[in-house]
């Protein structure tokens, strides 16, 4: 049986995924770390049947056969991911949408122009570090650190916590062998978080989410941060780097760029079908014994959602090659009642943090070969190492946090929203309801016309 944490599945993931399912159909068995079995669900169809039926593929990881029998052990990188907390993830019916709507009406009080405001700022500073070097890796000194500028000052912590929360991240999902320490560390400092806003709550998610009706306890409160914390750090951090990578090496996708049949919001829904962040999302469990797509699926089992190779379905996509723009039905941020809640916060913060560099940088090209740019893969998802880049070198230009934002949000207003200090913007909204909505689709960002000079022919 094909095991998901083997070097086949990590050095081609999606050829090992296109390999199953020629071999087994829509829903192919692998094992994951232990050899402990389960189901990978490849199909489009199948993922939104489980996605959508919660009556049959419960989201209560407690009813794995294979915690049941003390299979797995207690330090196993499955754990943190799969083992159950008292959070929305793991629930499913009253008590989830408890926990859901409290999420969802936290972040709602979030101001979105301010935190386009925040990635702007935040961006600008990122690329004053190197402007002047004519060289950078936008991997470790953009798109891995671009998130924990923002996150921080969405849940009130502060700036320093950043780098430890995105390496104790990064560690717990490649199931590595200390991924069991970085979950304890992770949860560590969100504890101490939800103590501090305890004795002194602030205008930020994590005070909104302790004081909502619905009356968290710190544990879940602290769960529900952590979930917050992993999937804003991996998902952005791998959405800005593959879409980057794709403008610098795709020469369909940049002609798509310039002759204007794709704005940069299409860019990031196309990269969420052809390279989502998320390639496996951890998992569903059989309520009964049931079958899909021709399999006994027996009560007990576990299904992992294959996310990556859902998108890639050949039954909804034979040709890979058609543009996807501008169509939202891909399962990147999954589907039904566990939807990402934070989907448009990282489309926020990818769009703008992408126009802000290729406005800063317009002569931005790859500084080595494309067969050089390597990833590392893990059982959840792939990870680019490294972006090497050159442009011309440029002085520190003291631009405003406003100068170069996307054209088609409102951070170029001069107006100072409720609440911002001059230690930087706000990012909370006093009056969630009439909070403006991301960008507009089908607007042109402001690079456009700059990333026409510097692509080959023009």
């Amino acid at each position: 049986m094909a095991r998901l944490f083997g070097p086949e599945a990590v050095n081609d993931a999606p050829g090992f995924y296109e390999r199953l399912r020629a071999k087994h159909g829509p829903v192919a068995p692998v094992l994951v770390d232990g050899d402990l079995p389960a189901w990978l669900v490849l199909g489009y169809r199948e993922n939104l049947e489980v996605l959508r039926t919660p009556s049959r593929f419960s989201h209560d990881s407690r009813i794995w056969h294979c915690f049941k029998e003390n299979r797995v052990a207690v330090d196993s990188p499955l754990m943190p991911a799969l083992a159950w907390q008292p959070g929305c993830l793991f629930m499913d019916g009253e008590e989830h949408e408890r926990l859901r709507i409290a999420i969802t009406e936290s972040m709602g009080r979030l101001d979105r122009r301010g935190i386009r405001r925040c990635v702007n700022r935040s961006a600008n500073q990122l690329i004053d570090d190197f402007a002047g070097n004519g060289q950078a890796d936008l991997v470790s000194q953009f798109a891995e650190q671009l998130p924990l500028r923002v996150m921080p000052q969405l849940l009130g912590m502060p700036d320093e916590s950043g780098p430890g929360l995105v390496e104790a991240t990064r560690d717990l999902l490649r199931g590595s062998e200390t991924a069991f320490k970085s979950n304890e560390y992770l949860v560590e400092i969100l504890e101490q978080l939800v103590a501090d806003k305890r004795a002194a709550p602030g205008p930020d998610f994590t005070s909104w989410l302790m004081d909502h009706s619905a009356k968290l306890t710190d544990e879940e409160v602290v769960q529900h941060l952590r979930l917050v914390v992993i999937a804003a750090n991996e998902n952005t951090t791998n959405l800005t780097a593959n879409t980057l990578r794709t403008v610098l090496t795709d020469p369909r996708f940049r002609a798509s760029l310039t002759g204007g049949t794709m704005t940069l919001p299409d860019a990031l829904e196309q990269m969420l079908w052809d390279d989502p962040p998320t390639a496996v999302a951890p998992a569903r469990w059989a309520t009964g014994d049931t079958e899909l797509a021709g399999q006994s699926i027996r009560v007990g089992d576990m299904l992992l959602l294959g996310l990556a190779a859902s998108n890639a379905d050949p039954v909804i996509r034979p040709d890979l090659s058609v543009p996807m723009h501008g169509n939202r039905s891909h399962l990147a941020f999954g589907s039904g009642p566990h939807e990402c809640p934070g989907q448009d916060i990282s489309r926020a913060i990818v769009d703008t943090g992408i126009d802000v560099l290729l406005m800063r940088l317009p002569d931005i090209s790859l500084a080595v070969p494309e067969s050089d740019l390597k990833s590392v893969s893990h059982w959840i998802a792939r990870h680019l190492t490294a972006l090497p880049v050159k442009f011309t070198a440029r002085r520190h230009e003291g631009l405003p946090a406003s100068a170069s934002a996307s054209g088609n949000d409102a951070v170029h207003s001069k107006h100072t929203l409720k609440g911002s200090t001059a230690g930087g913007p706000s990012i909370t909204n006093e009056a969630p309801a009439s909070a403006p909505s991301f960008g507009v689709p089908g607007a042109r960002s402001s690079w456009w016309g700059l990333l026409k000079r510097w692509l080959p022919g023009k």
